[in-house]
């Protein structure tokens, strides 16, 4: 059993020091590991940034923060030689336009000495929704930790709504649907689901993970559903 469950998580992933920012200069890396006694609002001003940034940066569903999890955050950079705006938001998880919007270029054209702020890309999100494609998934997967253990992997198929509704850009409202069904026609607490795959490649977050998913096994019994349930995560599967 463990071992089998190696190997789908491991599908599933295919699939889908404190700085201050004068210190984080040329970090190799924008990436905060999270501290005993860190919030939100204190990182956010450490790093200059917003909480709101901050949650679309790494996909936060609340501003629940455990230790050790790793966020994602806007550094100060000092070009050096040889640097081109491209390779520099390559390196730091940003983009060309991006980077200058925030420091005010006008061109592409950089020099050395010069200090840029890089602002890390953010995430589309909709409410507790986070959408990625299958590498953010991924990134976003080993930067999280979670209070749940999970041994059992649930692979769902939904008939509401219909997977013939989606149109390539209606991801949120199928989700919502869905959530809105099992909320109210079913009597669940949130949306079933963990992860909802889509027929794009693209992965979404709905359930939070260290909430078990609802309804997949015991319906009569809400009970034995619980027990049955607690060390599970619910993947649903879109397809056309």
């Amino acid at each position: 059993m463990k071992k089998q469950f190696v190997i789908v998580f491991s599908l599933i992933i295919f699939f889908f020091i404190n700085l201050s920012p004068v210190q984080a200069i040329n970090n190799p890396r924008n990436i905060y590991e999270v501290k005993s006694g860190d919030t939100l609002w204190k990182i956010s001003n450490t790093y200059q940034t917003s909480i709101k940034n901050l949650k679309l940066i790494n996909g936060l569903q609340s501003d629940l923060l455990l230790v050790g999890q790793k966020l994602r955050v806007p550094i100060m950079y000092e070009v050096v030689r040889g640097d081109t705006l491209w390779e520099i938001s390559q390196s730091f998880n940003s983009t060309v336009q991006s980077i200058k919007t925030v420091n005010g270029l006008t061109s592409n054209t950089i020099y050395i000495g010069q200090k840029l702020k890089i602002p890390p890309n953010q995430l589309t999100m909709n409410g507790q929704y986070v959408l990625m494609t299958k590498e953010e998934f991924k990134d976003w997967l080993f930067n999280h930790k979670f209070t749940r253990k999970i041994s059992t992997i649930q692979q769902h198929h939904t008939y509401h709504p219909s997977y013939q509704q989606f149109n390539g850009s209606n991801h949120f409202a199928l989700l919502k649907g869905m959530e809105d069904y099992h909320v109210n026609e079913m009597g669940w607490s949130n949306i079933s689901q963990q992860l909802t795959t889509f027929p794009d490649g693209t992965v979404a977050v709905g359930r939070p993970f260290n909430s078990p998913p609802e309804g997949s096994f015991g319906l009569l019994n809400e009970s034995t559903m619980h027990k049955i349930e607690a060390n599970m995560l619910a993947i649903e599967n879109w397809k056309l």
